[in-house]
């Protein structure tokens, strides 16, 4: 018998160095799914055998097809909402020292040691005002988002989640498990990718890896709130405009996992075919979470370093917004050439060149899209707002946002298509990052990078045709 098993070995090994890793990978799924398939053939277990009855009736509950969903869809709604509205002070203070106090002292500072004008602005006006952006925004969420998740996680329920999600991924050809790292998407995509190790099946963490991106992340929340409050909710009754605004931001996130599961079953159907692994997941018993290592995992693991990687990323990204405004071809900016060039394609899509150009030089991190918005919108018609080219700002009134957006040539349209290109667009360079760290490929981060911006562009464009027939 050993002998046997050493030729196949000899032979896999052999096979492999001839065909390369795709045929590894598919002796892999093999194994795993014929692992699965004997489990559940031969091993009878009782789920609640050994459990408490107050954890058998809870599960009653919280798993049942009547009530599994409204629970999770309910628990999910309210971690969102904890983490947007508990985010506004903390990002405010935040914004009030690193924007309003902090700011005017560097350039106050830079001024008194006669920097060079154009020093000052790369260094301050771009490199620091990117910086503070990112922090002020992203800190706050991710600081109140991760605890929360992990509390669930440590209380037990996170596993009740994907048990109830594990039929609709499986219809998807992708693993039940995908379910708790969409979740964690919702907090941050790049800590959705790396949640993604949870999974055993090397086929079904690739399709998870991929398809994380159309979970909205805290970066893409304040630009659907904004955007959805002063155009949708203007389109209704001033009684209904919250309603409608909320309806429309629920709206766009439910679309978002509609693409994850279409996603999900399209490359299983194609690229990623295989055989999905059976998922036999014991539910733990429920237990009060510990505090102190919740807070340690989901601030130093998760948050910290999440934050540190879109730092980084973020610095270059303000360097060239400002260089962009600031250096000049002729009578214009680069900036404003380059959303000249791009406005007949942005037309097509129901955008603009402005929206494009943001979300080119933004793409290091998403909370710099409307602030780049606003700028670059003053930049190229001339309105007196802001502090100059290529320094980013944000209005503390909606209905102020909302003139200047409008000035731009914003109308409802431009509006919807760009909260649908807000979720169906390339990952932020942290995500795309962390997917080459994960996939060590650079063919399937370039895939998990381009269909969604393939896919924003189709719908966005198909929504315009169709918005102007009617």
């Amino acid at each position: 018998m050993s002998k046997n098993v050493e030729n196949i070995i000899e032979l896999s090994n052999e096979l492999r160095w001839k065909l390369g890793g795709d045929f590894h990978d598919s002796i892999t799924e093999s194994i795993y799914a014929d692992a699965s398939e004997i489990v559940g053939e031969t091993v009878n277990t009782d789920s609640r055998k050994g459990r408490n009855a107050l954890d058998v009736k809870i599960d009653k509950i919280v798993t049942s097809k009547t009530w599994g969903f409204p629970i999770m869809f309910l628990i999910l709604s309210v971690v969102l909402w904890l983490t947007i509205i508990g985010a506004n002070y903390p990002s405010a203070l935040l914004a009030e020292l690193l924007l309003d106090t902090i700011h005017p002292a560097l350039k106050t500072g830079a001024e008194s040691i006669h920097m060079p004008w154009w020093l000052s602005g790369f260094l301050i006006d771009g490199v620091y005002l990117s910086l503070a952006w990112v922090i002020s925004v992203m800190l706050p969420p991710m600081a109140i988002f991760f605890p929360l998740f992990t509390l669930l996680e440590d209380f037990g329920y996170l596993p009740r989640v994907a048990f109830n999600l594990d039929y609709l991924f499986k219809k998807t050809g992708a693993h039940g498990k995908q379910a708790l790292t969409m979740s964690m998407g919702f907090g941050c995509n790049a800590a959705g990718v790396v949640a993604t190790r949870i999974i055993d099946s090397p086929r079904e963490r690739l399709i998870a890896i991929i398809t994380n991106n159309f979970s909205l992340c805290n970066g893409r929340w304040p630009t659907q709130i904004l955007i959805a409050s002063i155009f949708v909710g203007a389109v209704v009754p001033k009684s209904l405009s919250g309603v409608a605004s909320v309806a429309a931001v629920i709206g766009i996130a439910v679309l978002g996992m509609a693409f994850m599961f279409f996603s999900s079953w399209a490359l299983s159907k194609t690229v990623l075919k295989g055989q999905v692994s059976t998922f036999n997941l014991e539910l733990p018993p429920y237990r009060p979470p510990r505090f102190w290592k919740t807070l340690y995992t989901s601030l130093i693991d998760r948050t910290l370093i999440v934050l540190w990687r879109a730092i980084v990323f973020a610095a270059p990204a303000g360097a060239v917004i400002w260089l962009i405004s600031n250096i000049t071809i002729g009578d214009h900016s680069i900036a404003y050439w380059m959303i000249d060039s791009l406005d007949g394609f942005g037309w097509l899509l129901g955008l603009n060149g402005v929206i494009l150009v943001a979300y080119i030089v933004a793409i290091p991190a998403n909370e710099i899209v409307i602030p780049t918005v606003l700028m670059l919108t003053v930049l190229v018609t001339g309105m007196a707002a802001g502090n100059g080219a290529g320094v980013m700002f944000e209005l503390d009134s909606a209905n102020a946002t909302g003139d200047i957006l409008k000035a731009g040539g914003w109308t409802l349209l431009t509006a919807i298509n760009l909260m649908l290109f807000s979720l169906l667009h390339n990952p932020c360079s942290t995500t795309i990052y962390t997917i080459y760290k994960e996939t060590k490929s650079a063919k399937w981060t370039a895939v998990a990078t381009l269909m969604p911006l393939l896919m924003g562009f189709v719908v966005t464009f198909l929504v315009a045709q169709i918005w102007r027939l009617f």
